[in-house]
């Protein structure tokens, strides 16, 4: 399974300064394997344009979203796609999806001033791969958690680490800071060697990825960047 970031961050970048440097984060949005989007917000085409891509978007079939904030839906960019032949599918908590390719499975998210969010499981029919995608969302529900948990095995968690490492900040009753990361991944490392952070506001971590991606670091995460493809 092949992980491209489309944009890593929330919804408090300014994308009319969208640049191609490692240090700016677009919205949330990922394409995997050239086939399957998550989150068709309003910066993938400029993404597509920045970086250089040629038809970076003529394999895409199908589309889903965590949930409808501007900043992971864009009625035109879905419009776009669907034009091309994709097919949107809007789920709820509770849905599993089979696609072609794909088995994708919706959890209820804990991000209240958004209606029906969801967290992504995404299983690859292909090569048996699973990931967990949760950007936009604070401590998991009871019930998503223990879904998890029977699922048995993760190959890679992808968290929400909107707030950073800032502490006492009242964003964190729909948003995850590091501490609250660091403690899932202490609960989740029993089924998923691998764990992952996205959706990083701009004004709630360091200025540069480096430094970000430093700070992660010591807490077991890698830190995603716009036009970072990783192997799962």
């Amino acid at each position: 399974m092949k992980l491209h970031f489309l944009g890593t961050g929330a919804a408090d970048w300014d994308i009319s300064k969208a640049n191609a440097s490692q240090d700016f984060r677009r919205h949330s949005s990922m394409l995997i394997d050239g086939c399957l989007l998550v989150d068709p917000g309003a910066c993938i085409f400029e993404f597509e344009s920045t970086y250089g891509y040629t038809d970076l978007y003529a394999g895409v079939t199908d589309i889903v979203c965590t949930h409808k904030h501007g900043d992971h839906y864009n009625p035109g960019t879905v419009k776009k796609l669907e034009e091309r032949g994709a097919v949107f599918h809007d789920l709820k908590a509770g849905d599993v999806l089979e696609t072609e390719g794909y088995i994708i499975r919706a959890f209820e998210a804990n991000h209240r001033t958004a209606e029906l969010p969801m967290h992504l499981v995404i299983e690859s029919k292909a090569d048996g791969k699973r990931i967990f995608y949760g950007c936009d969302g604070a401590w998991l529900f009871y019930d998503t958690y223990r879904a998890l948990f029977a699922l048995e095995h993760f190959d890679m968690m992808i968290f929400d680490c909107t707030i950073g490492d800032i502490h006492g900040d009242y964003r964190i009753f729909e948003h995850n800071n590091v501490a609250m990361i660091a403690e899932m991944r202490e609960l989740f490392k029993k089924i998923c060697p691998r764990f992952l952070a996205s959706h990083l506001a701009r004004t709630l971590h360091p200025a540069t990825h480096a430094e970000t991606a430093a700070v992660l670091a010591d807490y077991g995460f890698e830190t995603a960047y716009d036009n970072a493809i990783i192997e799962v």
